[in-house]
């Protein structure tokens, strides 16, 4: 990327709106995991990148959405805390079994929080 996409790209970032920021970073956690999956023979050495990537941006999420004295419902707070363990849980089965087709679930759920984030459910 050139120095003037560089600087374009950070200027972008810093003007979002947290939840818009929010949602770039999970479609960036998705796409990947999704490069992974599409290429799983010449890029599984890339997976635990990955999934520590979207394991570091899990663990924000969550411990944001769910703080007790946050905005948030107590459901919608319950809810993703369930969603983030699973999360979780995937994870480390993907590290212990990798398997290209367990990576669907992480990507899926990454994509559609991004979209409902961006308002478009």
């Amino acid at each position: 990327m050139s120095y003037a996409a560089n600087a374009y790209a950070r200027v972008s970032q810093a003007a979002l709106s947290p939840r818009e920021a929010e949602a770039a970073v999970l479609i960036k956690a998705a796409a990947r995991l999704q490069t992974i999956q599409d290429n799983w023979d010449a890029q599984q050495s890339g997976l635990n990148d990955a999934l520590g990537f979207n394991r570091k941006v899990w663990t924000i999420l969550s411990s944001a959405a769910t703080e007790p004295d946050g905005p948030l419902p107590q459901e919608l707070k319950a809810g993703l805390a369930r969603l983030s363990a699973f999360v979780f849980t995937r994870t480390f089965d993907l590290m212990v079994e990798p398997a290209a087709e367990k990576l669907t679930a992480l990507i899926r759920i990454n994509r559609e929080l991004a979209n409902g984030l961006r308002g478009n459910p």
